[in-house]
């Protein structure tokens, strides 16, 4: 028994692996007579994309629309509310539950970022937020700034200067008219 186990081990020994891994293959430098430029690694094809550059940048637009104001409030709705609320205040869903509060995109200190560090915030995050980068595409991220401008603005109209359905909205929330509506307009 055992001369046959040391004969089937001696020719498993001999055996080379049949596959991908064993077969001969170039280096990236490696030349290569076969191929063009004379080495193994051939430049990118043109009009390829790097695998980093999944959403090509995005330059800040140069004014804002109603369109990319509605784009930004869903976008919002999506991405931020739930931390942040729906009126940027900071008290979102995930506070109510225990997390980590939020500044409120309201104070001032972050009424005179520029959009460019808000821009830097949602890609990288910052503090316990995480980065967006791969999720939010950088034209909606212009959106979502460009509706978190909105909701700073409309953080000081006194509640005289609101329209109906936004005082009612208002005074249904118990709101004193300190600021911010809550309706149809942000």
């Amino acid at each position: 028994m055992l001369a046959i186990l040391l004969a089937a081990a001696a020719s498993l020994a001999g055996c080379k692996r049949a596959d991908m891994y064993s077969q001969g293959k170039s280096q990236s430098w490696d030349r290569n007579n076969v191929l063009r430029h004379g080495q193994a690694m051939q430049p990118p094809v043109p009009g390829t994309v790097s695998m980093d550059e999944r959403h090509p940048p995005v330059p800040q637009p140069p004014a804002i629309t109603e369109a990319m104001l509605r784009r930004g409030q869903e976008r919002f709705g999506i991405y931020c509310t739930p931390c942040h609320g729906a009126s940027g205040d900071g008290m979102g869903m995930i506070v109510r539950r225990g997390f980590p509060r939020p500044p409120s995109l309201r104070e001032a200190r972050l009424r005179g970022t520029g959009a460019a560090r808000l821009f830097d915030v949602i890609t990288n995050g910052h503090g316990t937020m995480y980065g967006y980068a791969d999720r939010v595409s950088p034209a909606d991220r212009w959106a979502i700034i460009s509706y978190i401008r909105a909701l700073q603005r409309g953080a000081d109209v006194p509640a005289a200067m609101l329209g109906e359905n936004d005082r009612r909205a208002l005074e249904a929330a118990g709101n004193d008219g300190g600021g911010g509506s809550h309706g149809d307009t942000p």
